[in-house]
């Protein structure tokens, strides 16, 4: 036993003794180093030449725990606590995953030049260590010491590497609101949207769409991640969507319709970046006439309903005109004036054609003739003015099933 702890004092003495000659050294392990690395990973070469004089001092501290380690185990004492705060040494490798992040270097990469640069290097210690008489045991807790070491380096990196990853992110995500916001107002200035885009790390595109969903259709959310190429999270008071960028390229519509089937979205137009703002609110009116039934589309493409929507862009100009123009069925019983607004739709829509009229309200061609007997009579002859009949149509044909009296099957529902 005595014996034993002997060997051990003297091992640790010998490391001890072995410090000065490590540290002296140390600018030929760091050239080994350099040498190997230069032909795998260049990069990592390069910054031990820029940043020589802090490697140099990391790497003085690194040999200084690393022969202190080795003793206080071959003593049989435990290593010495680290500071909870990170000391100079880690927070150099901190700040080289940092930069590795920034550069677009895999962490793998990496922590694999790590492992390299630690086997070139130890096999320089090691024959330092066997020209100073360093014994087996010894020599068994140096080479333990420096590959714990180089884990506790490797792990600095990976935590550098992750922090700056998690900044860059939530910068990014920062970035891109503001984006959005910017591509969204008619105010935005061209150069400001430009720095934010790089800062936001999006390609401006020529071409973009506003794509809108319900913001409480959970189901419309999932699908949005499922959106073509490099999309923007929208999410603004009373409007939830995405800013896909060149929806009209090749292929990009079916993709579109794909990810979106069956879901309650509108896509808007595709327009240049500066008229975005001009075309959301004609996006939101859409949105709004998928909700109310107007428009069943699903996904809805606002360039295929431009019709229903300049008709219904403005709700309460449309209201007052169907109030004008319908005003000669006013003073009839309600079930009544439902069945002929019916009526009158479907002859408008199809030109007069009472057989046409008759299939698609299912009924006999001479209930069509009778009723278009009563409206003639309602509106006075006014039915030949071409006037009269343009408005009538703008009123009845696109008519939302929210705005219509509820109980007649809604044969305006589509499109005239």
């Amino acid at each position: 036993m005595l014996v034993t702890q002997a060997v051990e004092h003297e091992g640790a003495a010998t490391l001890g003794g072995l410090l000065p000659a490590l540290v002296a050294e140390l600018p030929a392990v760091l050239d080994d180093v350099s040498r190997m690395l230069e032909g795998s990973w260049p990069g990592y070469a390069d910054f031990l030449t820029r940043e020589r004089s802090s490697v140099t001092t990391a790497g003085q501290d690194a040999l200084r725990r690393i022969v202190d380690t080795a003793c206080r185990t071959l003593r049989g004492l435990p290593p010495r606590e680290r500071p909870e705060e990170p000391d100079d040494e880690l927070a150099v490798f901190e700040e080289v995953g940092r930069a590795e992040w920034r550069a677009g270097t895999g962490l793998t990469t990496l922590l694999t030049a790590y492992g390299a640069a630690a086997a070139a290097g130890w096999r320089r210690m090691a024959a330092t260590a066997v020209e100073h008489g360093v014994s087996a045991d010894a020599m068994a807790q140096l080479a333990e010491a420096v590959f714990v070491l180089v884990d506790q380096l490797s792990a600095a990196s990976a935590r550098g590497y992750v922090q700056e990853q998690e900044r860059s992110a939530a910068e990014r995500e920062r970035a891109r609101g503001d984006l959005v916001e910017l591509l969204l107002s008619d105010r935005s200035d061209e150069r400001l949207v430009t720095a934010t885009a790089d800062r936001a790390r999006w390609h401006l595109p020529a071409t973009a769409a506003l794509v809108v969903v319900d913001p409480d259709d959970q189901v419309a959310a999932r699908a949005l991640p499922r959106l073509p190429g490099a999309w923007l999270s929208v999410r603004r008071p009373g409007l939830v969507g995405a800013i896909v960028p060149d929806p009209g390229g090749p292929g990009q519509r079916a993709r579109l319709t794909q990810a979106l089937r069956g879901v309650e979205a509108v896509v808007g137009p595709t327009v240049a970046l500066p008229r975005l703002p001009a075309v959301t609110r004609f996006t939101q009116v859409a949105a709004r006439l998928q909700r109310e039934g107007a428009l069943t589309a699903r996904p809805l493409f606002v360039d295929e309903h431009l019709d229903a929507i300049i008709v219904h862009n403005d709700s309460k100009l449309l209201e007052a005109l169907a109030q004008r123009v319908l005003e000669p069925l006013a003073t009839l019983p309600k079930d009544t004036q439902l069945r002929l607004e019916e009526t009158l739709t479907s002859w408008l829509r199809h030109l007069g054609d009472q057989t046409a009229v008759a299939a698609e309200l299912h009924i006999h061609r001479q209930t069509v003739r009778y009723r278009m007997g009563q409206l003639r009579e309602a509106f006075d002859g006014r039915l030949d003015d071409p006037e009269t009949r343009l408005q009538l149509l703008l009123v009845l044909g696109w008519r939302s099933p929210a705005a219509a009296p509820a109980g007649i099957p809604q044969q305006g529902r589509h499109r005239p």
